[in-house]
This record gives C-alpha cells, sequence and structure tokens, in this order.
C-alpha cells in the first residue's frame, strides 16, 4: 500500500496570537509560515507524489501552494475530513484562557472523553481523519500503484491522531505526539500493519533549544506554534 506524507500547515497568524483558530475563515500564514511553504518543494524534491489532499483551510492551501507551483502536472484535492476539529464555542479564543476550562485537563489527560461545546468530539475528529486516510490509500494504489507516495496537507490535532491510529496508541496518548508548523511526518502502510517512518520532521532542530520560559507541561491543542 502507499506512503502517505502528512504535512502540517506552515506557522498561521493564529499560533502567533495564541489563539485556538479551528476553523475560522481567512487565518492565513504569517510570514515565518509563508517561508516554510515556499521550502516545501525542496524538501521533498526526490519524492514522486502521485496525489496532494488538502484540507479546506485556507492555511493548508496556501502552505501546499509553492509545491504545485514547482509541479504543474500535479493538482490538490480537498477532503473535509482532514480538515481542522470542530472546536466549537472554544474557536477563536486565546489559548491562555482555555488553561484555566474544566474541560482542558479532560482534553489533556482523556482525550478520548472530550467534546467540544458546540463542536465535536476528539473521538469524531480521528474517526473521520482515519476513515478519509482508509480510503485515500485505495484510491492511490488503485490508480497508481502500491509503491506510490502522496501528500495531505492537514493540521496539528488530525495528524497526531493519525499517527496515534497507526500506532495503535489509544486516543488519551496522542497528546505525547508532537508535530511543529510545516513538518513532515511519513507512515507507510501495509497489508498487515502501518510503519512511522518520520514523525514532526522539519529538517531543523530549533525547537529542541532551551528556551527562557519554562517548558509547559501540556500538549498545545491544535498544535502549537512551533520553534520561536
Amino acid at each position: 500500500m502507499p506512503t502517505l506524507l502528512l504535512v502540517r500547515h506552515g506557522r498561521s497568524t493564529a499560533n502567533t496570537e495564541g489563539l485556538l483558530a479551528g476553523r475560522t475563515p481567512g487565518v492565513a500564514l504569517d510570514e515565518r509560515g509563508a517561508a516554510q511553504a515556499a521550502a516545501l518543494p525542496g524538501r521533498l524534491a526526490a519524492l514522486p507524489l502521485s496525489e496532494v489532499v488538502s484540507s479546506p483551510l485556507q492555511r493548508c492551501q496556501e502552505t501546499i501552494r509553492p509545491l504545485l507551483d514547482a509541479r504543474p502536472g500535479l493538482t490538490a484535492r480537498t477532503d473535509d475530513r482532514i480538515g481542522e476539529c470542530d472546536y466549537g464555542d472554544w474557536t477563536g479564543r486565546k489559548l491562555a484562557e482555555l488553561k484555566d476550562e474544566p474541560l482542558m485537563e479532560v482534553v489533556q489527560a482523556h482525550p478520548s472523553a472530550a467534546a467540544f461545546p458546540g463542536g465535536e468530539s476528539m473521538r469524531a475528529m480521528q474517526t473521520r481523519a482515519a476513515e478519509a486516510v482508509r480510503e485515500w490509500n485505495a484510491r492511490v494504489e488503485r490508480d497508481h500503484g502500491a509503491d506510490a507516495v502522496y501528500l495531505m496537507c492537514s493540521h496539528g490535532d488530525i495528524i497526531k491522531s493519525l499517527v496515534a491510529e497507526a500506532l495503535g496508541l489509544h486516543l488519551d496518548l496522542f497528546q505525547r505526539i508532537s508535530v511543529e508548523p510545516c513538518s513532515v511526518t511519513a507512515i507507510r502502510y501495509t497489508r498487515l500493519r502501518p510503519f512511522l517512518v518520520r514523525l514532526g520532521d522539519t529538517g531543523d532542530f530549533a525547537a529542541l533549544a532551551p528556551r527562557e520560559e519554562t517548558p509547559s507541561d501540556e500538549a498545545p491543542v491544535g498544535g502549537g506554534a512551533g520553534a520561536p
């Protein structure tokens, strides 16, 4: 079966403003995010991509634009099922404020029980994304062969949930996974099991450098802004 590249969108204006963008329309890449997107074609130059699938949200569409410009024969297809989690009433709120919400403790420690008010549950988010991957795996293999490589551009929580699903991890453990903006995660699917061959690869280790502020023991909802 095919190899899937999961690309998280580049850093967005919401990331730098500390907002939980969710499905808010009009959230664009910031200057750094645009530079990350511009570098993506070079990072993937050695790979023959058979398909590109994207979340419908603007920050994902902007992330793949340089890649599509560099490969004129490649077109992107949109799949709502890999769109951002519906955070409901949390959408657009500051992450600093959400830390005091009782639900945040559930999101961190027991996400399989978390359902956002006016939005969707994290279980439903993982289920729809995993179903999309399974359908695209079959389609790509049918149209391009078992050794094909294809790309999906999506969001932090979506990608983390797909990694957990591929590894056979319970959703309650998915907050232990980290994927930075414009990182590439690669999963090779086979008849019996998936193999995680890259996780959150940015080609840059700046995010591992010590920071002035004390690192938080909570996972950033939505994926975080990445290295400063």
